[in-house]
C-alpha cells in the first residue's frame, strides 16, 4: 500500500512525503485491543488470508515507481519477519531509498545492529510504564529492553525516532505512566523527540472500555509539555489544534494537519521561517 508518513504516525520525518508500506501477518506480542488483530493475531495459514509474496527487488521497483520516498515495515510487527525486512533495507539503500520501522521495540540489540546501518527511522510504541502494565497487555514480563534499545536507535544508529503512546482508560492513563513515560523520552531521547498521544478506539477484547477522552489526552499532553517535551502531539481526533506542529521557540504555526492531510507546511530548509530556528528531524 503507498501510504503517507503522517499516518505511521511520524511528523518530523518528511512531513507529506508518500511510502510503499508493507505487512505480513502476526506479531510477537497479543495486546487484547490491537487495531490490527485481523492480521496481528493470524495464525500462519496463508490459504485463509489474500496474501501477495513481495520480493525486496520488487518492493524497491514499486516504490520507485510509484514515486515514494522510501520503505516502511508497519501493520504488523516488522520483527518478526526480520530477514525479509533486512534484505529489503539493504536493497532500498543501494537504491537511494529512505526506510522506517514501524515498531513495538520488543527486538534485540544484535537484531538492531544487523538493520541499523539501513534503517532511518525508528517510529516505536512505548504502551506503558510499568511492568505490571506490560504484562497484562503485552503478556512481556520486562519492558527495560524495548526502552534500552530504542535509546541504542538513537544515540548508535542515528535513526530519527518518534514515540506514540496509545492511551487507554483504567490501563495506562493514570500520571504516573505518563509522566515516567515522558520524563524517560525527555531524559534518554531528547526533549525535541515527538511523542504522540493516541486515542483508544474500543476494539476486540478491550471492546467495553470506552474511547479516551479527549481531556484525558489533553492532560497526558500537558504532562508531556511540563516535563519539558517540546513536541507532543495528540492522534486519532481528526482537527485538533494538536495535530499541527508549532515551532517550540516561538510557537508559530508551522505545519498545518487534518488526521493525515497537510495543508500547510511552512517550514523551509528545516528552520522556522518566523524567528529562523531550527525545526529537529528531516524535512527537506
Amino acid at each position: 500500500m503507498i501510504s503517507p508518513i503522517e499516518k505511521k504516525p511520524l511528523f518530523h520525518f518528511y512531513p507529506g512525503s508518500l511510502w510503499l508500506s508493507l505487512g505480513t501477518l502476526g506479531c510477537n506480542f497479543r495486546c487484547p485491543g490491537c487495531q490490527n488483530w485481523d492480521i496481528a493475531h493470524a495464525r500462519m495459514d496463508l490459504s485463509k488470508y489474500e496474501t501477495e509474496y513481495i520480493t525486496p527487488q520488487e518492493s524497491i521497483d514499486l516504490a520507485k515507481r510509484h514515486n515514494c520516498k522510501g520503505i516502511s515495515w508497519t501493520y504488523n510487527e516488522p520483527t518478526i519477519w526480520f530477514e525479509y525486512t533486512l534484505d529489503g533495507a539493504k536493497l532500498a539503500k543501494e537504491n537511494d531509498l529512505l526506510t522506517n520501522y514501524v515498531t513495538n521495540g520488543f527486538i534485540t540489540p544484535q537484531a538492531l545492529d544487523l538493520i541499523g546501518p539501513y534503517l532511518d527511522a525508528f517510529r516505536v510504541d512505548i504502551k506503558g510504564f510499568s511492568d505490571k502494565f506490560y504484562k497484562k497487555i503485552c503478556h512481556v514480563d520486562d519492558f527495560k529492553g524495548i526502552l534500552e534499545v530504542t535509546q541504542r536507535a538513537k544515540s548508535k544508529w542515528g535513526m530519527w525516532v518518534e514515540i506514540v503512546t496509545n492511551i487507554i482508560p483504567g490501563y495506562n492513563d493514570d500520571e504516573t505512566q505518563l509522566k515516567g513515560i515522558a520524563s524517560w523520552i525527555k531524559n534518554d531521547l531528547g526533549e525535541f523527540t515527538p511523542w504522540h498521544l493516541t486515542q483508544f478506539v474500543p476494539h476486540l477484547e478491550l471492546s467495553g472500555i470506552p474511547a479516551t477522552p479527549v481531556s484525558t489526552l489533553e492532560k497526558a499532553r500537558e504532562i508531556g509539555q511540563n516535563v519539558g517535551l517540546k513536541y507532543v502531539y495528540l492522534g486519532n481526533v481528526w482537527g485538533h489544534p494538536a495535530e499541527n506542529t508549532y515551532c517550540h521557540n516561538c510557537q508559530k504555526l508551522l505545519i498545518e494537519r487534518k488526521g493525515f492531510c497537510i495543508s500547510q507546511n511552512h517550514i523551509k530548509d528545516d528552520e522556522c521561517p518566523f524567528c529562523g530556528t531550527v525545526i529537529p528531524g528531516k524535512f527537506g
